[in-house]
């Protein structure tokens, strides 16, 4: 399974931090165990949230032709070596 990405923890950390206060406010709870459980809520919508975001990515991804697993080649993955513009000078 891929790692989440930069948005998409900041989306579900967002979701929790909203979901929380938007629970707590219109809850009113003031008891230590209520308050709990509406967090716990609000974490699951979090970590929903990200799921989805991954899963619509993957998607994404393989609609495009690449692997749900492929990460796409970068420049500086490549092994360091001699540069063809310097091979020769001394």
């Amino acid at each position: 399974m891929p790692r989440p990405t930069l948005p998409q923890i900041c989306t579900g950390t967002f979701t929790v931090v909203v979901s929380a206060v938007a629970l707590l406010a219109v809850s009113g709870s003031t008891g230590v165990f209520e308050v709990a459980v509406l967090v716990a809520f609000a974490v699951a919508l979090g970590t929903l949230a990200t799921a989805l975001l991954m899963t619509l990515s993957a998607q994404r991804r393989t609609d495009r032709g690449v692997p749900a697993g492929a990460e796409p080649a970068r420049e500086a993955a490549t092994v360091p070596g001699p540069r063809p513009e310097y091979a020769g000078r001394s």
